[in-house]
């Protein structure tokens, strides 16, 4: 495993590259995922960074996550901007990182899934800053943040906004969703009363209006925050944890991907 570091704009960025092997040719190039964590864009959850980076790694994946602006910072597509900067970096240096560039997942937890949704609503919004071919070619959303007016979770949609009025309006994600939006794999905690579970209810059914292709899991169980459900993120849950291989699932019939 080779680790790297980058800057995408103000966002910090760490990638895990598997070892390359000549005797392994037919897995040089591999699909890559981008973790976005979530922290309420208030700050990054490093429970969501590292071990569900470990586990994409194990799948055969290059995987990266960007800790983006937060707090003040957080506002004026500061985020969406360093998150669409670093899809152009992983596809600029597609050959030198074993990468293939159309085979780009984003994947985010809860404020972090509202950035990664977000990035799939506005790539080709000619008033967003950010260009086109930061289009993820698929999603995975964590108990996501997809609401600012019903089922909002409120410190997201202030920092997110800056506490502007048309500013969070705009990022009222389900208003967002076009035929354009990238497939996408979501899951929620039937527990969760941070970020309740109509949040992703709401984009699944945009999602079907619209004819983009998804996979959504409500769980029975399930708190906010629980990463990869495990004792090592200290939110062990059996149930909640089968999203993992779903995903994987999921994301390699997407790819066309035999690890």
């Amino acid at each position: 495993m080779k680790v790297i570091h980058f800057e995408a704009l103000a966002g910090s960025v760490t990638g895990y590259l598997q070892a390359d092997y000549e005797t392994l040719a037919a897995h040089k190039v591999r699909p890559a995922v981008v973790i976005c964590p979530g922290g309420a864009y208030r700050w990054c959850s490093p429970r969501e960074e590292d071990p569900p980076a470990f586990a994409f790694l194990s799948m055969g994946y290059q995987v990266f996550y960007i800790e983006y602006s937060c707090g003040k910072q957080a506002a004026g597509y500061q985020p969406l901007r360093e998150l669409a900067e670093t899809v152009c970096i992983l596809r600029r240096k597609h050959a030198e990182w074993h990468i293939d560039p159309d085979k780009i997942a984003v994947l985010g937890f809860s404020a972090g899934g509202h950035l990664a949704a977000s990035l799939g609503a506005f790539w080709n919004d000619p008033t967003v800053p950010i260009p086109a071919e930061a289009r993820p070619d698929a999603l995975i959303l964590c108990y996501p943040v997809i609401s600012t007016g019903e089922f909002a979770h409120e410190e997201s949609a202030m920092y997110v906004s800056g506490g502007d009025g048309v500013m969070r309006a705009q990022m009222h994600l389900p208003d967002r969703i076009t035929s354009d939006f990238p497939p996408s794999f979501l899951w929620h905690g039937g527990e969760d009363t941070s970020v309740p579970p109509e949040n992703s209810l709401m984009l699944a059914a945009r999602l079907r209006e619209n004819g983009v292709p998804f996979e959504f899991h409500l769980f029975e169980t399930g708190a906010h925050g629980i990463s990869t459900c495990t004792q090592e993120v200290e939110t062990p849950d059996d149930a909640c944890r089968a999203w993992v291989p779903l995903c994987q699932a999921w994301l390699n019939r997407r790819f066309h991907y035999v690890p």
